[in-house]
């Protein structure tokens, strides 16, 4: 199963990789596909000095946090979403918060749930008939099902 992975999820996984989140990016190899706009990449480098302040791990060991935590997630160019998915993207978060539009353009463009615990996101766009989202419980239980399958 292919998932959009938005922010919120890779900063609370890098923060702490023993938790479901991190469980979930750093275990799943060859059960989920995690997939991430590029623009993901620049946010976490945005916010390095925050992350560090905010875990109280060094700047290696948050090096090596992130590492574990995005080696398994596909980093896609913004470029392959077609404008017309950028535009119906923007539509949705225009009023809720515009930075999550890459994510949704992402859902659209490759027709794939995204996996968030933005709370006024997830209300927004639910308010709006978008329901195209993925718990961190519920993607845990499909994870474990997949298992059981034998893939």
């Amino acid at each position: 199963m292919k998932v959009i992975v938005d922010a919120n999820i890779v900063f609370s996984g890098i923060l702490n990789t023993k938790g479901k989140i991190g469980d979930l990016l750093i275990n799943s190899h060859g059960l989920l596909d995690f997939i991430a706009p590029d623009f993901l990449r620049k946010e976490i480098r945005k916010h390095y000095n925050r992350l560090i302040k905010i875990s109280g791990l060094s700047a290696a060991e948050l090096v090596e946090s992130e590492f574990q935590i995005c080696k398994d997630i596909t980093f896609i160019s913004e470029e392959q979403v077609s404008d017309t998915n950028w535009l119906a993207a923007f539509d949705l978060v225009k009023d809720i918060d515009e930075k999550d539009v890459h994510y949704i353009a992402f859902t659209k463009q490759f027709d794939r749930k995204i996996w968030s615990g933005d709370k006024q996101l997830i209300k927004g766009l639910k308010r709006k008939g978008f329901h195209n989202f993925l718990s961190t419980d519920e993607l845990f239980v499909v994870r474990e099902a997949i298992k059981k399958r034998g893939r």
